[in-house]
This record gives C-alpha cells, sequence and structure tokens, in this order.
C-alpha cells in the first residue's frame, strides 16, 4: 500500500515539475523549429507512457495487494495481451521517430545559396573563417599549422589568399540568411553549440563536419563546447553576433585576409606562391 503511494506520489510531483520548471528551451533563433516540434512530441510521448505505466503498477499493487482469503490467480500466458503491448508499443516508437526522421533531412539538406564560414575548435577557444571575394575557401593541412599561420592554409593555393580569417572568439553572421558552417578541430573532439540556434554537431581531428541553419533574429548568443575536451572545457565559450546585412559586412571588412595575416606575419611566415608544400587535405566552395 505504501509503495502505491509513494509511485502515485512521484507521478504527480514529476507532472508538476515538467509543467512549472524554469529549466526549458531557450528562445528560439533559427529556423530550426522542427527540432523543437521533435523534442516537445518526444516529451509528451514519453510522458503519456510514464504515466501510464506508472499509474497501472500503483493500481495492480493496490488492487492486487495481499488480503486475508483471497489467492492470486496463476496466468503464465496471454496472447491478447501480448498482441495489445505490441501494437501501442509500435504506436509509440513510430510517434517518436517520425518528427526526429522529418527534422534529420532537413537538417541534412543545406540550401543552395547558403553561405560558408568554417568553425576552427581548438583547446580552448574558438576562430572562424570566411571566403574572400571569389567565395571559395582554400585549402588547409594540419601539418601547415603553426604560430604564423594557425589555421593551417596553404600558402601555395590561390583562393586561400582572400580568406578572412577571425580569431576573436566573436563571430558575427547575417540575419535572414542560410549558413553553412564547417567544422573542423586542431586537437581533440569539439561540439560547436548555441542554445539559441537548436542545431549543433561534433568537430572530430582529421574530419571536416558541417551542419546549417539560417538566424531568425538579432542577438548576441554564447557559443559553447558541448564535448568535453579537457580541464579548460569550461571556458571554452564565444558569442555569435547576428546582425543585420549592411552591419555585419562593415564587421566583416574590417578582418584581416590570409594575405595581409602572412604579410604582417614577416619573413619568418613561408612566402605566398612559393614554397614546397605538403598536398592539401580539404576544400569547401560556396
Amino acid at each position: 500500500m505504501a509503495i502505491a503511494i509513494v509511485i502515485a506520489a512521484l507521478i504527480l510531483f514529476s507532472i508538476a515539475f515538467q509543467l512549472l520548471t524554469p529549466w526549458w528551451l531557450t528562445p528560439l533563433a533559427s529556423n530550426w523549429r522542427s527540432i523543437d516540434t521533435a523534442l516537445d512530441v518526444t516529451m509528451w510521448v514519453c510522458g503519456f507512457f510514464f504515466v501510464a505505466l506508472n499509474a497501472f503498477l500503483a493500481f495492480a499493487i493496490y488492487r492486487y495487494r495481499h488480503r486475508q482469503g483471497h489467492r492470486a490467480h496463476y496466468n503464465p500466458e496471454s496472447v491478447t495481451l501480448e498482441r495489445r503491448l505490441t501494437v501501442w508499443t509500435a504506436v509509440g516508437i513510430a510517434a517518436l521517430l517520425a518528427p526526429g526522421l522529418i527534422a534529420w533531412k532537413e537538417f541534412v539538406t543545406v540550401p543552395k545559396d547558403a553561405a560558408v564560414v568554417e568553425a576552427v575548435g581548438q583547446q580552448w577557444q574558438w576562430s572562424y573563417r570566411f571566403p574572400g571575394r571569389d567565395g571559395v575557401l582554400g585549402t588547409v593541412s594540419s601539418r601547415l599549422v603553426s604560430p604564423d599561420n594557425p589555421f593551417g592554409l596553404n600558402p601555395d593555393d590561390p583562393f586561400g589568399r582572400d580568406d578572412i580569417l577571425v580569431e576573436d572568439g566573436e563571430v558575427h553572421l547575417p540575419l535572414g540568411r542560410p549558413v553553412k558552417v564547417l567544422l573542423r578541430s586542431k586537437d581533440v573532439t569539439h561540439d560547436f553549440f548555441v542554445p539559441q540556434i537548436r542545431a549543433r554537431m561534433d568537430m572530430a581531428p582529421g574530419m571536416v563536419t558541417y551542419f546549417w541553419f539560417t538566424p531568425t533574429r538579432t542577438g548576441t548568443f554564447e557559443i559553447l563546447c558541448a564535448e568535453l575536451c579537457g580541464v579548460g572545457h569550461y571556458m571554452m565559450r564565444g558569442a555569435l553576433v547576428v546582425d543585420k546585412q549592411p552591419a555585419f559586412q562593415a564587421w566583416l571588412g574590417q578582418q584581416p585576409t590570409f594575405a595581409q595575416s602572412m604579410a604582417t606575419a614577416g619573413p619568418s611566415a613561408p612566402a605566398i606562391g612559393g614554397g614546397d608544400q605538403p598536398k592539401a587535405d580539404q576544400r569547401t566552395t560556396k
């Protein structure tokens, strides 16, 4: 009897906590309403079965509790019950999978007119790269990373000379335009995550991963690393600033290109267009 009361109290507490909790999703700032929908459906389906199963458990404990003069009926098999459980389980799984599959199809289908920006993670900071006037990101190689060339760009690649480099932890993006975010790590596995954007992806060493989104409101949003990446993981933060197009273009025009940064680095840096460089391992076009 006491166990049935505890289970009933657990159900009521869980429902109240879900309805009254202040810890919920941050306000959406991108096009990924479908991800929120998938999460909502998951919560409703799981919540329904949580309440139904625990309520049945509390009822069964109370209804069939030990009482003097009552004997339990032994029924080892019930084909009807098994069929009902199979059908309802299938319905629940289908309800869970359908919204996620719809969101995933959108997630992997990048719009053809999407802008491109590369985010580079390393312990414990973020940096970014935009294509220049040619609209093409130059090739990179991990073997070319150095203090004078932190992005590892290939100096022999003419497409990389006008690449715009942002070594600050703050990056700006234009409002209302789809953006494909290329992700690259220089050391360990990181995860680029902006809660208000919803979309996110791991950054694995030796790979170029990506996701895309469309900013839907201006503002400054915190960038987090959502993958435990070392003792400084907690301070691997940055800022995503969504601007209207004129403000974004003004900010972008203030950032140095690869050619300018190499010229500023001095004679110790590899000369652009000269030298025998390792074969590059990445090229991305707009």
